[in-house]
């Protein structure tokens, strides 16, 4: 089992923990990890692009010369795709990008995030993480004792107003709980802050 150090908010070292080798210690599936990243950025596309059809276009509603007898190629309607200003074929219309991946596969995937966290050491585990009030500065002071200085996931137990409104306007900083802890946010950051209690929760959950 992989063992790490949990700091308390200080920065001290009050002990280690054993994490759980199913889940924090398996051998990362990259593969895996990548359909998982392409199918959250996927479901984040709004997918709101929208272009008009020759039924959509304004005017055209009559033949603009008669069929037979001018010279001209025959023509049924001035907002037909080959004339200017008139209807795209074909176009992008509103749809959703989002799609599953089988439940097993992305459960492989956020073990495979975890345990690459682990392998890079790049978790950090607490003892607590609990703030009276939101405070910024507060926040930014802990993060400092631990020697985060780069882009950093915050876990807790349950989702935690004061935690979130405290980490909100830090750069880079972004909190969510146990259940909540996904791919995206695993690959994106570059340092994984982790409530004993989440870790608990985390090998409840997903073992």
């Amino acid at each position: 089992m992989p063992k790490v150090a949990v700091y308390n908010v200080t920065g001290a070292q009050v002990g280690d923990i054993e994490l759980s080798e199913t889940i924090f210690g398996i051998n990362p599936n990259t593969h895996v990890l990548h359909e998982a990243v392409i199918m959250q950025l996927a479901s984040l596309r709004r997918g709101t692009h929208d272009v008009k059809g020759r039924s959509e276009v304004r005017g055209g509603g009559r033949k603009p010369w008669r069929q037979k007898g001018t010279g001209r190629a025959r023509q049924g309607s001035i907002r037909a795709p080959q004339w200017v200003g008139g209807g795209t074929v074909f176009g992008p219309t509103p749809r959703s990008y989002a799609y599953k991946l089988p439940k097993k596969v992305r459960r492989l995937a956020l073990k495979s995030a975890l345990s690459s966290k682990v392998n890079a050491n790049e978790i950090i585990v607490l003892d607590a993480l609990n703030l009276e009030a939101p405070k910024t500065k507060e926040m930014v002071k802990i993060l400092s004792n631990l020697k985060v200085e780069k882009k950093a996931l915050i876990v807790s137990l349950d989702a935690d107003q004061n935690l979130a409104l405290s980490a909100r306007n830090i750069p880079g900083v972004k909190v969510v709980d146990a259940v909540g802890i996904n791919v995206l946010d695993l690959i994106h950051h570059d340092a994984l802050v982790i409530t004993k209690d989440a870790v608990a929760k985390v090998e409840e959950v997903f073992a």
